[in-house]
């Protein structure tokens, strides 16, 4: 028999969940709609589908059942991840309804849904190019700062660097270079770097 599982996800402790469940609740009565499970999570959007339990809801939706959520965005933090989400339900015949967008499909590859994910695809595309032309616009003000962009020219800070006395001792003291290495979990062709970057004289292991 086909199931309802309603999805609720905030992003911090500021956010409340229990919002989003009157809002489904009443959905749900308005609409003699039966929810079966409630699927709670907070968790930012930007964390994997499998941290936001996506993965796992997905696996748990059959052919009919029904996935009910307050908004697309609890769903995927931009309209290219929603798109891929609702493809996969499509394609596992799952209806979903968005109750604040007033979003239905069927979960058919029927016309509806056709036009909603082509819409999708669409709104996705404006996404990136507006993001695009942002991040243009955000390297043309910074070069218009004098901030120079790009990665720093010469050699960088190494983890290392903290722990040279204790290195130099460990060496003086009789330890071959690939202990120190594998001690301080650095493979020997960086170790060979550092101790050339900081001048420390190589001499070969016993």
């Amino acid at each position: 028999m086909p199931k309802t599982i309603a999805y609720l996800r905030v992003s911090t402790g500021d956010q409340d969940l229990n919002c989003q469940k009157l809002e489904l609740h009443e959905y749900a009565r308005r609409n003699d709609i039966t929810i079966d499970e409630f699927v709670e999570i907070e968790i930012s959007s930007r964390k994997s589908t499998k941290a936001r339990k996506i993965d796992e809801l997905l696996e748990n939706l059959h052919v009919d059942d029904l996935l009910l959520v307050s908004e697309l965005s609890r769903l995927g933090r931009s309209v290219g991840q929603v798109i891929q989400i609702v493809d996969s339900l499509v394609k596992k015949e799952v209806r979903l309804i968005a109750v604040k967008e007033g979003i239905k499909i069927s979960g058919k590859q029927d016309i509806h849904t056709k036009t909603i994910i082509t819409m999708f695809a669409l709104f996705a595309e404006i996404e990136r190019d507006l993001i695009s032309e942002r991040t243009k616009q955000g390297l043309q003000a910074a070069r218009a700062k004098g901030v120079k962009l790009g990665r720093p020219k010469g050699p960088g800070k190494s983890r290392l660097d903290k722990y040279k006395l204790e290195i130099e001792a460990l060496l003086n003291n009789g330890s071959s270079k690939t202990f120190v290495a594998r001690r301080y979990k650095t493979s020997l062709p960086n170790f060979y770097k550092w101790m050339k970057k900081h001048g420390i004289q190589l001499k070969p292991d016993c």
